[in-house]
This record gives structure tokens, C-alpha cells and sequence, in this order.
């Protein structure tokens, strides 16, 4: 029991230093949520992100500051309204808009000084007016024509972390009001980002398993679709988080935000953003959670390169064993020995995630068209999101395309779970002699199997 907890301690440790070093002077861009900054959790956010600095990467963060523009505006005794989530307002508030935006900014400065960490606030974004369109002038809304890529580069090197309001200048320098949401998805695309997080309170995307830890492109134009309705159209200018006027739709409010976002997402990644990080807010230490672990603590959305199957080297040998420690231990593999590994890892796969193995199984030839599928083996922080059934469908397929008639397994404590993929119960005496050999009364595992019709 001793060995486990510690074995399971020492893995949650190394996937920590394993993504460190992964991602030790790349550049994340972090929103965050004015709710957030008014929140108890404020203070635990901001140790978080020093934290995160200190590993070596470059973070830039962009705060919202709906909620201060709305008291500042409130205060004064100025009206405004929304159109397609834009705020609109005339000239006069323009100042008391962009006095509340570095309000919110100083704050968020002043947390990271207490932290002992150096931040500056910048004039990086040259912005014009959005004009009118369709008949509609949008006032003192700006839409970004230009980031001083090259200043916030310097920034960065000098250890500094870099802050933007949300707001932008013209070239004569009159000042616009701009979608902090929008501006945190620019700085990212403008920069080739290899991380952009949201974090915003309460945003969970779920499924009947819980959060979805991850979706490539794909997989976000089915959610989209699949929440579309005729009073919801969602497109990556969707750009107040609050979605005032979402209220008027027969969507609720949380599912627009989260569709808004998954657009900005899907155009961030297609405009080459590594990853994009949909976080709750209202979780301490989401983000750590989210950057060092193998599956995090919210929603990544990717292009390519994240999860997939492969064949097994050599050099994967201690990473397959060390993955099925704990199911040896547990009683649900048979022990095997790197030596015995040197000589079967060409008959394996690997589910790789991130550069580490997190999965593995093999598929074992016999005579007479007979194949077993043995060795499986899946991480259990990633037992949830279907890499054991798509193994198992790997080597089912490759096991067709070589010929097999018939494909069996043994187990002990995973008859249900083979079941449901489709294998059906048979007898000892079918096993090929050679694998019926190796069976043992002790052990005592069952057999099931699947047949192909050739």
C-alpha cells in the first residue's frame, strides 16, 4: 500500500518537472475575468501566475474590466446599451472608460508588486474606429489594427510581465474602447502563443462524465452544432463575456459564453495558437492544475500534436513498465521484465499524451489466424476519456488487416469492460496450445474473444 501512494506521488511529480521543462520560456497569455479580480480568490490567482513566471515562462495578462467600467459609468450618471455585445456610448464617457480599464490594471499590478514581481502597463495596442456597419455606429468601440509586437518582446525578456487594458489608440492618439476577451485572443495570435487561458468564474464545459478535459477542432464544431439554435449565432466576434443580450434568446446564458469562446478558441488554434485553456475561475489553483498535469483542471482546445497512438520503441520500455506498475500490483496484469520488454515491444502501441506514455497495449500473433490483444494498460487520470476503447479498436482493425479470424483476450477483472466492446465469453480450450500453456488455475483469468468474418 506504502509502495502505491508513493509511486502515485512520484508520478504526480514528475509530470509536474516534465512540464516544466516542456514549457520553460514559451509564452502564455492569461484573461482574467474582472469578477475574478473582485473574488477572495484574487490573491491566490495572482501567486499562482508569480509561480508560473518563475518556471520560466513568459506570461501577459489582459484583464477584464466590464464590471468597474459599469460603476464608473453608473457613478457619473452615464447611460449606455449593448449591441452585439458591444457597449455603446458616446464620446463623453470615453474618459471615465478608460480611467476604470486602469483601474482594473493598477490593481492587478499592484497584487503582482505584493508578490514581488515587476509588471508594466503599456500603450502596446494602436486601434481604430469600428465604425459604422449596416446603418449602426458603434461610437468609441475600437477594433485592434496593430500590436507593438516588438516593445512587448522586450518587456518580456527583461523578466517583466506585461498588462494591457482594454483599451487602444489611434495613430493621432485618440483612445477606443476594445473587447478585452478580443485583445487577449490577438496578443496571442500576433505572437504565436503556445498557451492562451481564459479564466472566468464558473466556466465548466461537461459532459455526463464530468468536465471535458480536452477538444481538438473537430470535436468543437460538434459542440457548436450541436448547441446552435435559430436565436443563437455564435461567431468569434462575440466578445462580452456577460452576453447581456443573451438574456433575449432561448439559449442561457452560460451556453452562449461557452460557445463565444469555443469560436475564439477554434479561430485562435486555426490562426496558429498552440492550445487554447477554457478555466474556471472559482477553482483555487486551476491554473498550475491546468499547465503542469497531463489533463488539468479544464477545457484544452487543440489543433494536432496533443494525444495519439503510435508503435512502441525501445526507448518507451521504462515508461510501459512504469505505467503498469500499479495495475501488476492490483492483480489486473501479469508482471513483465525490461527484458522480456526488449523482446515483445514491437508487438505494443502507445497512447501518447504531451510526450509521456499514458496508455499501452499489444496485440500477439498465434498460429492459425489467432491474435490476442494483452498488456493493456491506461493511466487512470485518463481512464475517462476513451483511450482504452480506442486502443482496443486500433488493434482490433490492425488485427483484420493482417488476416486474424479470431481475436481473444484474458482477464480477471475487466469482464465487463470487454463485454461492451464487443468480445464475448469462450472457454479455456479454444486458446491457441501455446497460450493455453501459460494459463494457470491460480490466476484463473476468463477468456472472451471476437471472431471476424473474412
Amino acid at each position: 500500500m506504502k509502495e502505491q501512494i508513493v509511486h502515485e506521488k512520484a508520478e504526480r511529480i514528475r509530470d509536474v518537472l516534465r512540464y516544466v521543462r516542456k514549457f520553460k520560456n514559451t509564452t502564455v497569455i492569461i484573461y482574467i475575468d474582472d469578477e475574478i479580480i473582485d473574488s477572495r480568490l484574487f490573491t491566490s490567482h495572482i501567486r499562482d501566475i508569480c509561480l508560473i513566471h518563475e518556471t520560466g515562462l513568459h506570461v501577459i495578462l489582459v484583464p477584464g474590466a466590464r464590471k468597474r467600467i459599469n460603476e464608473v459609468l453608473s457613478s457619473a450618471g452615464i447611460q449606455w446599451s449593448y449591441h452585439d455585445n458591444f457597449r455603446i456610448t458616446n464620446e463623453d464617457a470615453m474618459p471615465l472608460i478608460k480611467m476604470a480599464a486602469f483601474d482594473v490594471s493598477n490593481k492587478v499590478m499592484t497584487a503582482l508588486a505584493a508578490e514581488k514581481k515587476t509588471a508594466v502597463i503599456g500603450n502596446w495596442v494602436r486601434s481604430r474606429a469600428k465604425g459604422i456597419i449596416d446603418g449602426f455606429d458603434y461610437g468609441t468601440i475600437g477594433e485592434i489594427d496593430k500590436l507593438q509586437i516588438d516593445s512587448v518582446k522586450t518587456v518580456l525578456s527583461n523578466g517583466f510581465i506585461p498588462i494591457f487594458p482594454c483599451i487602444g489608440w489611434s495613430s493621432a492618439g485618440k483612445p477606443y474602447n476594445i473587447s478585452s476577451i478580443q485583445l487577449a485572443h490577438q496578443i496571442a495570435v500576433h505572437l504565436q502563443a503556445d498557451k492562451l487561458f481564459f479564466l472566468i468564474p464558473g466556466l465548466e464545459i461537461n459532459s455526463s462524465e464530468g468536465t471535458i478535459p480536452a477538444m481538438n477542432l473537430e470535436e468543437v464544431d460538434e459542440f457548436l452544432a450541436k448547441n446552435a439554435t435559430e436565436n443563437s449565432v455564435v461567431t468569434a466576434n462575440s466578445t462580452e463575456c456577460s452576453v447581456e443580450n443573451a438574456e433575449n434568446s432561448n439559449v442561457s446564458r452560460e451556453t452562449h459564453t461557452i460557445c463565444s469562446l469555443l469560436e475564439l478558441a477554434k479561430s485562435a488554434c486555426e490562426a496558429g495558437v498552440s492550445r487554447v485553456h477554457l478555466l474556471n475561475g472559482s477553482l483555487n489553483g486551476t491554473l498550475p492544475c491546468e499547465i503542469f498535469s497531463n489533463l488539468g483542471s479544464g477545457t484544452m482546445i487543440y489543433k494536432s500534436n496533443y494525444g495519439g497512438i503510435r508503435e512502441m520503441t525501445r526507448e518507451d520500455i521504462p515508461a510501459v513498465l512504469n505505467l503498469m506498475h500499479p495495475f501488476v500490483q492490483k492483480g489486473n496484469l501479469l508482471p513483465r521484465t525490461a527484458q522480456q520488454m526488449q523482446t515483445d515491444f514491437q508487438h505494443y502501441i502507445v497512447y501518447v499524451m504531451d510526450d509521456a506514455v499514458r496508455a499501452c497495449a499489444a496485440l500477439i500473433p498465434y498460429d492459425g489466424g489467432q491474435m490476442e490483444i494483452a498488456g493493456v494498460a491506461v493511466d487512470e487520470s485518463c481512464s475517462h476519456i476513451g483511450i482504452g476503447p480506442k486502443l482496443i479498436s486500433y488493434l482490433l482493425d490492425k488485427a483484420h488487416a493482417q488476416g486474424a479470424r479470431r481475436v481473444f483476450i484474458l482477464t480477471t477483472q475487466a469482464a465487463d469492460w470487454f463485454e461492451n466492446m464487443g468480445f464475448v465469453p469462450t472457454e479455456i480450450s479454444s486458446l491457441p496450445q501455446k497460450r493455453k500453456d501459460l494459463w494457470t488455475p491460480q490466476r484463473n483469468s476468463k477468456v472472451f474473444h471476437k471472431l471476424f468474418t473474412l
